[in-house]
């Protein structure tokens, strides 16, 4: 008698159902236009004929956060069904309002990554993260929340996540971005709120929003592939860069001491030590009204790309890089596995928080970047 082989069952979303070994585009309704639209989240689903992990990858909480939208485009076009391991959901515009728009926030000015998990009866805002949260993270194990810098700054590509995780540590490393930051959770993030409900999350930063920076896609593009090639969804990726990423737990933002026309001496990814120039402050003549020094020694992570800057905006963002012998001690109790379990809102005080999105250095605390 010949032993008959299970087939694996379709994936449900929505109100469709997708095969095993295919793919499918759909659209989950938000709501209405006053006009009678449809305004719909767009989502695909790779769901591949052998069982695996199930992964989402999402992009545009902010609608003005272009980068992560070609980055998951980039990736999809690189999966077949056919090979695929395990499930993957892409939700390359979370905030349809805000990317149509052009505006980084929902119509009624509600940051919608201080909105989840939400309610199907709240705001228009808490009624999007609902439906992100029951229809895509539900369903998954691990995540990856695509994000770039915001007003006028950009960010040096880098992870964010609780590096006191081991298996989130795992996937960060796997990752393989240039920096690698343990930050704290933030109440009404989707990384919080994905957390709460057992999933590992990451956060990638880079870049600036409303462009298309190659350098961020790219890598950006490399390392969801090689994290889905270490849940052994896939059977290759593009090999890790030769150095290994920086490990931060603590940054800050030099900030301008005086209003002027900013012109920046360095780039991202450059390490500075305390004193050293990072640009400088000159009225409309030319003429130097201050010089911009670094505060703290690191690698500059972020910068803004304003050219006229006020008394007290963000100029450059400092990471302190922990020393390697410090780095590879923090990870030794996380690939033991002990703290495994513990709550990530126990994260010791004065690590970074998750900002408007992480980066954001008008929504940390003063201890930190003050």
């Amino acid at each position: 008698m010949t032993a008959t082989r299970s087939r694996r069952p379709s994936f449900g979303i929505g109100a469709v159902r997708v095969r095993p070994g295919s793919s499918r585009e759909l659209e989950i309704p938000i709501t209405t236009l006053v006009t009678g639209a449809a305004v719909s989240l767009p989502v695909r689903v790779i769901h591949g004929r052998t069982d695996g992990p199930t992964v989402w990858i999402n992009a545009a909480i902010h609608g003005d956060e272009v980068v992560g939208v070609e980055v998951i485009r980039q990736v999809m076009s690189r999966l077949s069904a056919k090979t695929l391991r395990g499930t993957l959901i892409a939700v390359p515009i979370v905030n349809v309002f805000g990317f149509t728009s052009g505006d980084r926030y929902l119509p009624d000015r509600r940051d919608l990554n201080r909105s989840f998990p939400g309610s199907p009866r709240g705001s228009l805002a808490s009624r999007i993260a609902h439906l992100m949260m029951t229809e895509v993270v539900d369903k998954c194990s691990v995540g990856i929340d695509l994000h770039t810098g915001s007003d006028r700054r950009s960010n040096l590509p880098q992870i964010r996540c609780d590096l006191d995780d081991p298996h989130t540590r795992a996937l960060a490393e796997a990752f393989h971005a240039p920096l690698l930051y343990h930050a704290r959770l933030r109440d009404g993030s989707l990384r919080s709120a994905a957390r709460e409900r057992g999933s590992r999350v990451l956060l990638y930063e880079a870049g600036e929003a409303w462009r298309f920076d190659d350098w961020a896609i790219d890598a950006g593009v490399a390392g969801v592939l090689r994290v889905l090639h270490h849940l052994d969804m896939v059977d290759s990726a593009p090999p890790p860069p030769e150095t290994p990423p920086l490990v931060t737990r603590r940054s800050g933002w030099v900030r301008a001491r005086t209003t002027g026309i900013l012109k920046t001496d360095v780039e991202l990814g450059d390490q500075v030590t305390v004193g050293d120039r990072l640009g400088s402050l000159t009225n409309s003549f030319g003429r130097t009204l201050r010089l911009v020094r670094a505060d703290r020694s690191g690698v500059v992570v972020g910068l803004t790309e304003a050219p006229l800057v006020n008394r007290g905006d963000a100029i450059a963002h400092i990471a302190e890089i922990e020393p390697v012998a410090s780095a590879l001690a923090a990870a030794a109790p996380a690939a033991s596995g002990a703290r495994d379990s513990r709550d990530p809102g126990d994260a010791q005080a004065g690590l970074a928080h998750e900002g408007e999105h992480d980066g954001d250095p008008d929504a940390t605390t003063l201890d930190e970047h003050g």
